[in-house]
């Protein structure tokens, strides 16, 4: 074991020689570096990359530890630091005071008894993308697409009472946010943001295509805030109340444009992947069919059905352990701290990774197996809470997990019930972890009826 000029012990990790070519890992295979990290030297690892040292910790209590029990110690870290420059200060970037203002802002919106009167709103998105992919007729689409379109009408009508649908580039506009942020974290911000490079003047672009939404989406609610009590009225009151109207205007920008990334990205994702493992594992197709009509019968869901769709949930937990939405939960400690016995000096860059901590053998058996029983409720009793983590943990726990959870369970239950998608022969399916944990090249699929 590697010990510290006094004597303390140091993770076990590659050598500083390493940290040009760990660098150049980071930037092709995230996901693999965190993985072959975890699995060749254990729960605590240190990772040189570039100038950097990160500091990996891959067991439930040190999760507890950062994200819960010392969770004022860390702030947002790399990659949501440097994604600042393409997001702004909004709730995913912000910290402190400003992160408290604004998550009170915006918490009411997410009430239990809210997102119960948005059930109808889910099921009649969710019934218009079967009634779109039942008219397909064997035509191959991208469901990935289809999935992104259906959470932003989701969104659009539960949070904003608007029709994002009318902002026909506002797609192409996150994917240019979401591949600057990355780059910001791969180069560590070394790249001035006024440098001409392609992907950064796609960047500028998509973000005045994004302020223009947003100028556009508040001008047609300011004179009508009084009347409404959803996140878009809440925050253009709370940026009215800011002394210096520039930096409410700012804040409100920053803010939307967190909320419309955040709010259906990660859902379209978890969409994705579960229909994706749907086709590879037809016998869960099956057993979810069987459910969504025994359930079901023909009508739409509503809110109380979450609780009747069990074996449904069991799925998408089972798809976002091993593809969780958040795959990657950096940090960055303020003061000096200890986490599985090892020091943590103050500003160093922790890593608490989703991805890796599903997949711990010590906690989950034979863990790269798709298995949703894994989650019957006589199954889940002797892991630790912090083992699952697909939303986060402690304060900064995912705000929207509950709508988020409504409309995936909607959305799946309605396609199992109604029709069989398939993945388009020859097509490799392919991790792209950004701030979400995306399928790069997108999912073509075709679609049937379902059999009866």
């Amino acid at each position: 074991m590697t010990l510290t000029a006094r004597g303390r012990p140091v993770p076990p990790g590659p050598p500083r020689s390493a940290a040009l070519r760990m660098l150049m890992v980071m930037s092709r295979d995230r996901l693999g570096m965190m993985t072959d990290a975890a699995d060749r030297y254990g729960d605590a690892v240190r990772i040189p990359v570039g100038p950097k040292t990160l500091y990996l910790f891959n067991h439930p209590d040190h999760a507890k530890h950062v994200l819960a029990d010392n969770a004022a110690n860390y702030h947002k870290g790399i990659g949501l630091t440097h994604a600042r420059r393409a997001l702004g200060d909004g709730l995913l970037t912000s910290e402190g005071e400003l992160w408290r203002k604004q998550r009170q802002v915006i918490q009411p919106a997410f009430q239990s008894r809210r997102i119960a009167a948005q059930a109808s709103v889910v099921a009649d998105e969710a019934a218009g993308l079967v009634d779109r992919l039942r008219r397909t007729g064997g035509t191959p689409v991208d469901v990935m697409d289809e999935m992104t379109g259906l959470t932003l009408g989701v969104l659009g009508r539960t949070l904003l009472d608007a029709d994002l649908g009318a902002f026909g580039s506002i797609g192409d506009d996150f994917a240019a946010v979401q591949d600057q942020a990355m780059f910001e974290l791969e180069s560590l911000s070394a790249v001035p943001a006024w440098v001409p490079l392609p992907r950064q003047l796609r960047f500028r672009r998509a973000r005045r295509s994004l302020s223009g939404i947003v100028d556009r989406l508040v001008a047609a609610r300011e004179d009508r805030t009084a009347d409404r009590d959803d996140v878009l009225s809440r925050l253009i009151t709370s940026a009215r109340a800011e002394r210096d109207p520039r930096v409410g205007r700012q804040r409100l920008r920053d803010e939307l444009v967190t909320l419309l990334l955040a709010g259906h990205e990660t859902t379209a994702s978890t969409l994705s992947w579960t229909l994706h493992l749907i086709d590879d594992h037809p016998a869960v197709r099956d057993r979810l069919r069987a459910e969504a009509r025994a359930v079901l019968g023909d009508r739409a869901p509503v809110f109380e059905d979450l609780h009747r769709l069990t074996y449904t949930a069991t799925v998408l937990n089972e798809v976002m352990r091993l593809y969780p939405p958040v795959w990657i939960l950096p940090r960055m400690s303020l003061a000096p701290d200890e986490i599985g016995g090892f020091p943590v000096p103050a500003g160093a860059d922790v890593l608490i990774c989703p991805f890796t901590l599903h997949r711990h053998p010590r906690f989950w058996d034979d863990p790269e197996r798709f298995d949703p029983d894994r989650f019957a409720r006589d199954r889940t009793g002797d892991r630790p809470r912090y083992a699952y983590i697909p939303f986060g943990a402690g304060p900064r726990f995912c705000v929207g997990n509950h709508l988020g959870m409504m409309e995936a369970t909607f959305v799946i239950a309605m396609l199992a019930r109604d029709l069989t998608l398939t993945k388009v022969s020859g097509h490799r399916v392919v991790r792209e972890p950004m701030l979400s944990l995306r399928m790069r090249g997108g999912l073509p699929m075709t679609i049937f009826p379902a059999a009866d």
